[in-house]
């Protein structure tokens, strides 16, 4: 296994070689694939830094649906968090100018979240930045791009 620009790695104390249990090779493609997904948890920074936001707020700007409004506590279960720590987000998002509460046109007593069009705008910037293929994967030659995303797709599919 290489290691890459961050330093992750994930077998300190494994050898190179694949165990005798991985005959079809699935713990090694799964390594494999958490190897570049976590080489690339610095972007989260970075991008959090570039926002003038936390990585939390990142990851609630990123859950929030930009056309529909959703109630706090709805977010807080897509995200499987407690409701605090959505309101703090929440109030993290606020300070930036991305979002704000708003009450409910249904029920007074729930408030929901809408991005403002500077969260939409940080919103395409997290999506640019934080979903951008890896350099590992770009490199690729198109063939064994195509082939990597049929895959990984037919894996989803199931």
């Amino acid at each position: 296994m290489t290691n890459h620009s961050q330093g992750f790695r994930y077998d300190h104390d494994v050898s190179d070689e694949e165990p005798a249990t991985d005959s079809d090779g699935l713990r090694a493609a799964w390594r494999l694939v958490m190897e570049v997904v976590l080489d690339q948890r610095f972007r989260w920074a970075e991008v959090a830094a570039e926002l003038r936001v936390s990585q939390a707020g990142l990851r609630a700007l990123l859950a929030i649906d930009p056309v529909e409004p959703r109630p706090m506590r709805d977010l807080a279960q897509a995200m499987n968090c407690d409701a605090s720590y959505v309101t703090a987000m929440v109030d993290d998002l606020e300070r930036a100018g991305f979002a704000e509460r708003r009450t409910s046109p249904t029920d007074r007593r729930v408030k929901t979240i809408v991005l403002t069009p500077a969260g939409r705008q940080a919103l395409r910037t997290v999506q640019d930045e934080l979903l951008a293929p890896p350099t590992q994967l770009a490199e690729l030659p198109a063939a064994q791009r195509r082939s990597l995303a049929r895959h990984l797709r037919s894996a989803l599919e199931r």
